[in-house]
């Protein structure tokens, strides 16, 4: 495989660096008959080496970030001879959850933001964590094996986790949170993408362009950069550090002729 050949589209040095430890896993997964993964991507990325390894054909691999609707993955390689069942096997080979259950009294203290925050704070690389499980007596943090000791230590050195129990458990003992959603309404000019992206993160127009240029908003899992984009019943959009939001329903218009759309925000 042609690395230069194959990443020659891509103008982002940031991009190319991704896709080129990518094609490095393939290479080998491919010449050490063995499973490799990359560390855990964000929804950007995500979608970057989706998309990519559709291109160049490879069908081969699995986006895993220890739940179904779990927002960062890592991309795992393997051999033809693995089959699904192999595959679930090596899960727990590959991804821990490290779980911090609070002092009785901090119970709904902390949000995503202070659990993630923590990690920062301690100079821990962000993409050796996927996703962060809030719950109100504590969280479940998805990391990669080789990681999960280190953050187990780590973590009672903070003044917010120092009375935490903190343990190391198996990917299949996550505890999911429920899933909450409230209904809101939204009044829109036209469907397209930037004006829904103004009123759900309650900003001015011109704001919600430049966030849509930052490349982070996504459709149905899918990077979205054009603020023309018309927006569609039953779309998913998530707007990165705004939140996830459904398009459940047009209903109706107003006498000026803007539309009204019922909308389930993810909380």
């Amino acid at each position: 495989m042609n690395k230069q050949q194959e990443l020659k589209d891509y103008q982002k040095q940031e991009d190319k660096m991704c896709l080129s430890q990518l094609l490095d896993k393939i290479e080998f997964s491919k010449t050490r008959n063995k499973i490799e993964h990359t560390d855990f991507l964000d929804m950007y990325q995500v979608a970057l080496v989706e998309n990519f390894l559709r291109k160049i054909k490879f069908k081969n691999y699995k986006l895993y970030g220890g739940y179904e609707e779990a927002e960062r993955k890592m991309a795992i390689i393997y051999p033809e001879k693995y089959d699904e069942k192999m595959l679930e096997k090596n899960n727990s080979k590959i991804v821990k959850v490290v779980r911090i259950l609070l002092s009785e009294e901090e119970w709904g203290k902390y949000s995503h933001r202070n659990y993630l925050g923590g990690i920062v704070k301690l100079g821990l690389k962000r993409e050796k964590v996927g996703d962060i499980v809030v719950r109100e007596e504590g969280a479940d943090i998805i990391t990669v094996e080789d990681f999960a000791d280190i953050l187990k230590q780590q973590l009672p050195s903070l003044t917010r986790f120092e009375n935490s129990q903190i343990s190391v458990e198996e990917i299949q003992n996550l505890q999911k949170r429920e899933i909450k959603v409230e209904q809101v309404k939204i009044i829109v000019p036209s469907l397209r993408l930037d004006n829904f992206v103004s009123d759900l993160a309650r900003t001015s127009r011109s704001k919600a362009v430049q966030i849509i240029d930052q490349e982070r908003v996504f459709i149905n899992g899918q990077n979205e950069t054009k603020a023309s984009k018309q927006v569609k019943l039953n779309d998913i959009i998530t707007i990165r550090g705004k939140g996830r939001f459904v398009v459940k329903a047009f209903d109706g218009t107003t006498r000026s002729g803007r539309t009204v759309v019922m909308i389930e925000k993810y909380v």
